[in-house]
């Protein structure tokens, strides 16, 4: 009940201030200033009450976080630091009800599993939090420990926050946060089952062990409730962003980019949750990755049309990239649009890999984001007429929320080789690039494929 009451303060709030508004405007205030300090109470209250909540609703904050790089300095500053904190940080579990889950996951011998345990959380998340914990070899470890009832708190937060979707776009106008929260609700369920997220992450170790740029802890032990893991020391990237050098910013975009870019062919898997909170910068330089608990499965690595209507795209291959879209369904059949409209939509979206090297910026970032979501611009009413196949909605979301993290990063690389070098499609036919991202997709050339375990998890047995 305390949950849901404070998810209605929402629309109940936003109501009250809109009305505020109105007798301002009335008043003789100026529209623009009314409407900014409207979305600035709104953004505050919205913050606020997603910030006090585990499940769904801090899930939903997280996944918003990525994308304040394409707010208004005015709506975005005055609680960048709470977003962040959104990233990482919750309000953490009694040490009672820790060690009753322990119990009921590991037995009631729990503790010699382990040579010492911290009961205070080094991290917590959307439906667990992270212990610090040395097991019983001698190894540190993370022990990540599920909230009793998160399952029900996320489905319920989720389809609370699905009504209340209209709140968003007076922080953003343009922003259609339904299609996000729809693919979140289906996704998030399947992080319950820590089983799965340790099927994930042993396929994401083994595929990167011993690699030069990226780090993978190692899986120590799990059940469906409890996930332990090597625990690896480093900077978040949300401190990068919050206070890191320009050197520092550009590692970690450039790193960022090529796991998720790398990841598809070497795993089978594509890392779907791109918040600064899981990655690290270690001490030697490596990028770590954490949380395995959404992912896309990309069996054959990463889809070649993407790579080869981006490159049609930026030859200016107008009646082609039409043509592709038809095939594809991100245009369908009944919906007659301009080649040459397509193109003028897609072609600046594509910035990022159009020249050698590029800087991303919180300034791009809103100019595309006012491009695409003021009603009146011809780019949102052709974009309103276009499709997004089910096949493509979770690399969608992984692409947007990367681009948001590289914007508060506001890193510069050499992002293009990136793409060309990992992306089946896009250098040209025939090149060596092209070959080097065929054979890196090519199904052979990745470990034998795994069968996630299905269905609902089984009743915890207790150790003797």
């Amino acid at each position: 009940m305390v949950r849901t009451a404070k998810l209605a303060s929402l629309p109940i709030g936003y109501a009250g201030r809109t009305a505020l508004g109105v007798g301002k405007r009335i008043g003789g205030r100026p529209a623009e200033a009314v409407a900014t300090e409207l979305q600035q109470r709104t953004a505050e209250q919205l913050f606020k009450v997603l910030g006090q909540l585990k499940g769904g609703a801090m899930k939903a904050g997280q996944a918003l976080s990525v994308f304040e790089a394409a707010l208004p300095d005015e709506i975005a500053g005055p609680y960048r630091a709470a977003l962040t904190k959104l990233q990482d940080a919750a309000p953490p579990m009694p040490a009672s009800v820790v060690h009753t889950v322990l119990a009921a996951e590991l037995g009631d011998d729990w503790r010699s599993l382990f040579t010492s345990f911290d009961d205070r959380p080094a991290a917590a998340a959307s439906i667990g939090q992270v212990h610090r914990a040395i097991w019983s070899d001698g190894r540190e470890v993370a022990v990540k420990i599920q909230y009793p009832g998160a399952g029900r708190a996320l489905v319920s937060d989720l389809d609370q926050l699905a009504r209340f979707a209209r709140l968003f776009s007076a922080i953003s106008p343009g922003l259609d946060i339904k299609p996000l929260l729809a693919e979140l609700r289906e996704r998030v369920v399947e992080e319950l089952d820590y089983r799965l997220e340790a099927a994930y992450q042993k396929v994401f170790a083994d595929a990167f062990r011993g690699d030069p740029d990226f780090q993978i802890p190692e899986l120590v032990a799990n059940t469906a409730r409890v996930l332990v893991g090597e625990w690896v020391d480093g900077t978040p990237v949300s401190s990068v962003i919050a206070g890191g050098d320009q050197a520092t910013r550009d590692r970690a975009g450039l790193l960022l980019v090529r796991f998720l870019y790398s990841c598809p062919g070497r795993a089978g898997l594509l890392h779907a949750d791109p918040h600064p909170g899981n990655f690290r910068l270690t001490a030697d330089g490596r990028l770590c990755v954490l949380d395995f608990g959404a992912v896309n499965r990309l069996p054959g690595g990463l889809p070649e049309p993407i790579g080869r209507l981006a490159r049609l795209t930026l030859d200016g291959e107008s009646q082609s990239v039409l043509a592709g879209l038809r095939e594809l369904g991100f245009v369908k059949p009944s919906i007659e649009v301009d080649a040459e409209a397509v193109l003028d939509y897609l072609r600046p979206i594509l910035d990022p890999i159009a020249e050698p090297e590029f800087t991303f910026s919180r300034a791009w970032l809103r100019r595309e984001a006012a491009r695409l979501g003021d009603p009146r611009s011809p780019a949102s009413q052709l974009g309103r007429q276009l499709n997004l196949p089910p096949e493509y909605l979770l690399i969608h979301r992984v692409t947007l929320g990367t681009t948001g993290v590289l914007c508060q990063l506001g890193s510069h690389g050499a992002f293009r080789a990136e793409m060309e070098r990992w992306q089946p499609g896009f250098a040209p036919p025939g090149s060596e690039l092209a070959d080097l991202a065929a054979a890196a997709n090519r199904p052979g050339r990745r470990l034998p494929r795994f069968e996630p375990p299905t269905g609902p998890p089984p009743p915890a047995k207790k150790r003797r």
